[in-house]
């Protein structure tokens, strides 16, 4: 994978505060982030984990795990949602993007704890991507939604991304997508990377 804590972007941590007061730390994801990233699948609802994995899962297998928490911040960004419920830390939110193999855009993808949902998370969590994406140079950003997904479809429009048909056809599945920048304005070559949403879930 490539990490090292050099890497590591500390220049996107940030503390937000919601409506309701309670504080939230957005950061960068880290390998020893794994434990609560799996607390924060489990903690899904079944309907909530199928639309982020497009699998009937219960919990993230070792492998997706450590795809997920041991990234390089160049194929690939991910950003955790963290807050303190009696003094331990748990996961709320997640998001992040891969970078396509052309290195023409990136896929991304976005979960939100059921509970913490209607409170702007999303929205925060999916603008840092775009933010994030923009800085790097990344032209495009896309995501698979299910077409049942009508929040995330929703937040998708609202932030100015185009919905449409997924290029593989159905009507199960569409595509969100926004440019950020001109294509021919990527400042360094894009290495391809794995999936936002793990190979594995397609079986």
């Amino acid at each position: 994978m490539g990490y090292s804590l050099g890497n590591y972007p500390t220049r996107w941590i940030d503390v937000w505060t919601l409506s309701d007061g309670r504080r939230v730390t957005l950061r960068p994801v880290l390998p020893q982030d794994a434990a609560l990233e799996q607390a924060l699948v489990r903690g899904l609802s079944a309907e909530a984990r199928y639309q982020r994995f497009f699998a009937p899962i219960r919990e993230l297998p070792a492998d997706w795990l450590a795809r997920l928490t041991q990234i390089d911040y160049r194929q690939q960004q991910a950003f955790i949602a963290e807050t303190f419920v009696a003094g331990q830390p748990q996961a709320v939110g997640e998001a992040r993007y891969v970078v396509d193999a052309d290195g023409q855009g990136g896929d991304f993808a976005l979960m939100v704890a059921d509970d913490w949902r209607q409170r702007g998370l999303g929205r925060r969590l999916l603008q840092l991507l775009i933010d994030s994406a923009g800085e790097a140079g990344l032209p495009a950003l896309h995501g698979d939604v299910l077409a049942t997904n009508h929040g995330m479809l929703t937040l998708a429009r609202q932030l100015d991304f185009q919905v449409v048909r997924h290029p593989d056809g159905g009507a199960q599945v569409l595509r969100v997508q926004r440019r950020l920048v001109a294509a021919d304005a990527v400042p360094w070559p894009i290495a391809p990377g794995p999936s936002a949403r793990p190979a594995a879930a397609a079986t």
